[in-house]
């Protein structure tokens, strides 16, 4: 290369251009070339320089031993000019330069280079230019750095606090989300409860991207200035946080808490990457200016415009739907916590787990770390964190309950052995159902000679009304009906083998209820107009009907069909339930966190202590239970089980009906219907008590009369809740279907009184009739009937305790004072006297 031509290559391509052609070509004169091979150093560090170095063709880099300013370390590139400094100032080399390729120098020596210094005092007056223009933009630059330090540092975020712990799907899909979102720079929306800390998500992704080095800066917006000026700063003035930021991350914290006037200005932000700066009235209009920060907006629920406006949306799920992490967390909090105070680390046992797995955690994370570190606290060193110390951890829906499997534990081995309720079914029911059908064909027809009559109507309908409000829906357990569903079932399938149709929820769901509300309507008005409970023929072919639809149904559909949507006497049954202060339930937090085979609802082999069952046969899962109606007691989920998760639960009475109840209306249908059976009953009596004088011998008379008796009942109390909407003009009660169920136990406890005439006053005769089925002169063996005044007393005693007990529920459904209430407790009231002058007196 000839001497202009170096000339004009260092005026264009090297620092040195800023010396007069006259030095360059003075340079250019003593120029040697020289080749250093790749991975060799070109000079050392500590050394004296030994000549001025111009990269043209290659690649270099630095490295130092100086810790203190690494910013020594760098890379070079052609056109690089080494040792200038170190020659003119005549100082040791600061770092060691390796070539990274072959690299092509023009080299000075130090010899020949400080007599051109001499000769040239414009090398050393440019050099020293130089220096103060490059001082001077530092200084420039560490003054934008610190005002952008200061303007930055309150909304700082230095780091992220932890990842996401557990194993779940739910934190391994988290964690996949995070990382697709930190590999762009797309905006995100992370939503979730609170206390799931979604800020430290914001983090993760930030400070899991290419862009970690820039800052990250948390605001809060509830406390943005509404015209938006501290975010998008003002026209010619103060700039704002956005330019500020530059290519940082910026969080939006809380953003349903955002100004409404701010939506637009941040929307625009999202979709556009563009802000306008805030200005005064009456200025020119600014324009629209580019923005490289990354927006991640966090909020408790979506927002649709913004929504619409992200490029990615992370749904943050609440722990209760992650209790499979529980343990993990529980650990991770644990150490955490143990490393900060230096105590030693106790072990949280399995009961303990369970309890923590059994909460819900409204508070999510937090809460949950809350809870860790005070029971370390609460333990004082003990090696183990133990399941009372948890006492906050306790779901409102299992406050007040006791589990009697846990308080008993004969109570478990008889309800889990085979006695329950198979060879009961199997070994007595079904036999006895047989010879009781048989019997009432056979035998004399009517109650005072024929036992199972007696059985049925003075025995079996006051046992059971009086057993609802303590086991609930039991006798489905052990009813004869859908024993002979189930044997006709496995007959068919062993006969005809073919794969059940699976269950019409829907239409079920929809006209199942009603179908029951039907068929006990047939029902009540057969036996009022046919005498059934003094026609032993007629109930054995009500219970031959309601067999036959048990096992005609059970050849066509999986499981219990027929018990769990069509069966009236289970509607019945259902109902009352709801009364118990008994519940099967399970503990949510086992079953989503442990259960993977839902052996209980499916069905399976041996599986731990968890028994080979068929599942549940009502095809209820017991976690899931709302109420009682659902669940008949059978303990094959119980049996199933290998997690211990199951309970039966002692709770205050009737405690769902204003807790977790869904109100359906054919159950309230079905509720007043019961109601009316009462009056129906009683036809003579209430005749008597209103003055009629109808022939109940005329058919036609007789059936107006039942049906305008079971409707009456539903007429009044809906009246009743029309005075109570009038005397609540300025406040809206409930729904008549949520308020109705308050009418539930007045509806048990009439039905109760009727028949306690039957079971106090016939069935102590039991003895006299069975010789007299058989038959046989019972007329000198023992009976065992109650006075009719004591008869009459308890009748009473039941109305009464039934009508505050509707008083009490009614009051615990609405939450509204009672004066507000004033309608339905006089309904109550009129409902109970009218009871009482048909059935004590």
């Amino acid at each position: 290369m000839t001497s202009p031509e170096t000339v004009l290559w260092l005026q264009e391509r090297t620092t040195l251009g800023i010396l007069s052609p006259e030095v360059l070509n003075a340079i250019a004169q003593v120029i040697e070339e020289q080749v250093v091979p790749a991975e060799t150093d070109l000079v050392s560090e500590g050394t004296p320089p030994e000549a001025l170095y111009i990269l043209v063709e290659g690649q270099l880099e630095s490295n130092t031993t100086n810790e203190t300013n690494p910013a020594l370390a760098c890379g070079f590139l052609p056109g690089s000019v080494i040792e200038l400094k170190e020659l003119l100032l005549d100082e040791l080399t600061s770092f060691t330069i390796t070539t990274v390729t072959e690299c092509h120098f023009w080299v000075v020596p130090a010899a020949k280079f400080r007599p051109l210094v001499t000769q040239y005092p414009e090398i050393a007056q440019a050099f020293s230019r130089q220096l103060a223009q490059e001082l001077a933009q530092v200084t420039s630059a560490l003054g934008y750095e610190q005002e952008r330090s200061i303007a930055l540092r309150p909304y700082l975020v230095t780091k992220a606090q932890r990842g996401i712990v557990g194993t779940s799907r739910y934190a391994v899909r988290l964690r996949e989300q995070i990382r697709e979102a930190a590999a762009d720079r797309k905006s995100v929306d992370i939503f979730g409860e609170p206390g799931l800390e979604k800020d430290n998500i914001a983090a993760l992704i930030h400070f899991g991207s290419p862009k970690r080095r820039e800052p990250i800066i948390k605001v809060n917006c509830g406390i943005l200035q509404t015209s938006g000026a501290d975010l998008f700063g003002r026209a010619g003035g103060k700039p704002g946080l956005l330019e500020w930021l530059g290519e940082g991350t910026l969080v939006l914290n809380n953003i349903q808490e955002l100004p409404e006037e701010l939506l637009p200005p941040v929307t625009q932000l999202l979709k556009t990457g563009t802000y306008t700066p805030v200005s005064r009235s009456g200025e020119t209009a600014v324009q629209p200016r580019p923005s490289k920060a990354r927006i991640l907006i966090v909020s408790e629920k979506t927002q649709p415009t913004i929504e619409r406006s992200v490029g990615h949306i992370i749904k943050v799920p609440p722990l209760r739907v992650r209790k499979a992490d529980v343990q993990a967390q529980v650990e991770y909090y644990t150490s955490l916590y143990i490393r900060s105070r230096g105590v030693l680390k106790p072990h949280i046992t399995p009961e303990a787990l369970r309890r923590l797995q059994s909460y819900d955690f409204p508070g999510n994370l937090k809460e949950l770390k809350n809870l860790v570190e005070r029971a370390i606290v609460q333990a004082e060193g003990a090696n183990e964190l133990t399941e009372e110390i948890f006492w906050p951890a306790e779901a409102k829906k299992k406050r007040f309950r006791v589990n009697l499997l846990n308080a008993y534990p004969n109570l478990r081995r008889f309800l889990r052995s085979p006695w329950w309720p198979d060879r009961i079914n199997y070994g007595f029911t079904a036999t006895a159902f047989a010879i009781i059908v048989a019997i009432l064909f056979i035998g004399p027809q009517t109650r005072d000679r024929n036992f199972v009559l007696n059985l049925f109507w003075a025995w079996w309908w006051p046992f059971f009304l009086f057993l609802f409000p303590f086991l609930g829906r039991i006798w489905c357990s052990v009813c004869p009906f859908m024993i002979y569903g189930e044997i006709t079932q496995k007959l068919s399938l062993w006969l005809w083998p073919r794969k059940l149709k699976r269950w019409p929820r829907e239409e079920a769901e929809k006209w199942g209820g009603w179908f029951m509300f039907g068929l006990f309507t047939l029902i009540f008005l057969w036996e009022e107009l046919w005498h059934l409970e003094n026609t032993a023929y007629l109930s054995a072919c009500l219970l031959l009907l309601i067999t036959a639809g048990a096992m005609i149904f059970s050849t066509l559909f999986e499981r219990r069909f027929w018990c769990r949507y069509l069966c009236p006497i289970g509607g019945m049954n259902g109902l009352f339930a709801k009364l118990s202060m008994t519940e099967l339930r399970a503990q949510q937090g086992i079953c989503s966190a442990s259960c993977t085979t839902y052996q209980c609802y499916k069905g399976g082999p041996q599986k731990g202590e968890g028994m080979e069952t068929n599942g549940c046969p009502l095809y209820s899962h017991p976690a899931q239970l709302e109420d009682n109606r659902d669940c008949v007691l059978c303990m094959t989920c119980l049996k199933a089980c290998p997690h211990r998760s199951v309970e039966f639960n002692l709770r205050p009475p009737a405690i769902e009906l204003w807790t977790t109840h869904v109100p359906r209306t054919y159950e309230v249908a079905l509720l007043f219907l019961l109601l009316g059976g009462i009056y129906l009953h009683r036809l003579p009596e209430l005749q008597s008590w209103l003055g009629l004088q109808l022939d109940l011998t005329q058919f036609w008379e007789h059936l107006g009369l039942s049906l305008l008796v079971l409707i009456i009942p539903a007429i009044f109390t809906f009246g009743a809740y029309g005075l109570l909407k009038l005397l609540n003009f300025n406040r809206k009660p409930k729904s008549f279907v949520e308020l109705a169920y308050g009418y539930l136990p007045l509806v048990l406890g009439g039905n109760l009184a009727h028949y306690l005439r039957l079971g106090l006053g016939e069935g102590g005769r039991i003895l006299p009739v069975t010789f007299a089925t058989l038959g046989l002169s019972g007329e000198q063996l023992p009976i065992l009937v109650a006075h009719p005044a004591v008869i009459a007393f308890l009748q009473g005693a039941t109305i009464i305790f039934s009508v505050l007990m509707t008083m009490l529920l009614t009051q615990k459904i609405a939450k509204q004072p009672v004066r507000s209430l004033l309608g339905q407790y006089l309904a109550a009231i009129a409902l109970g006297a009218s009871l009482w002058a048909i059935i004590v007196f």
